[in-house]
């Protein structure tokens, strides 16, 4: 059976990782892995955010991944740690199950559930998926984000 997005992305929860790619990961090693990203928002400044397909990268001056996000909220999902593209939009349902699947504890976030938008916490890991409501009330899949660790930059 074909890895799902929702079965990659269970995964990527409980592990906090998705390839080479983590919070606190080398951008050195990353790149070296991946090859060179593109260049979301052209700025001087810093952190800065890069992105292999749907994969965001913010990065910190000192050369170290400080957030991970994978945007999932279109038809198709591309990550460059994997050699297919997937179906995007997943079902809050096919997420969960996907998690359960994985043995991934989650729970729901109240603080990311609001109007249209629903949020799922893994706990282990602070992975966070983010849904949102479309008129026909069945939750899709926008986003999983791997939050900061706090990384205060030395540089």
């Amino acid at each position: 059976m074909p890895l799902t997005l929702p079965d990659l992305l269970a995964r990527t929860a409980l592990t906090a990782r998705l390839g080479p790619v983590h919070v606190g990961a080398s951008w050195a090693d990353v790149t070296a892995l991946l090859g060179e990203p593109r260049e979301m928002l052209r700025s001087r400044r810093w952190p800065r955010l890069y992105g292999y397909g749907d994969l965001e990268v913010l990065v910190c001056r000192c050369g170290r991944v400080g957030l991970v996000t994978v945007r999932a909220g279109t038809g198709t999902v591309e990550l460059p740690t994997c050699a297919d593209t997937f179906r995007g939009e997943p079902t809050e349902a096919e997420v969960i199950a996907a998690l359960d699947r994985a043995g991934c504890p989650w729970e729901a976030d109240s603080a990311h559930t609001f109007g249209d938008q629903r949020g799922l916490r893994v706990p282990a890991t602070c992975a966070l998926f983010v849904f949102v409501v479309p008129g026909d009330g069945r939750p899709r899949l926008h986003s999983l984000g791997l939050p900061g660790d706090g990384h205060a930059c030395p540089a």
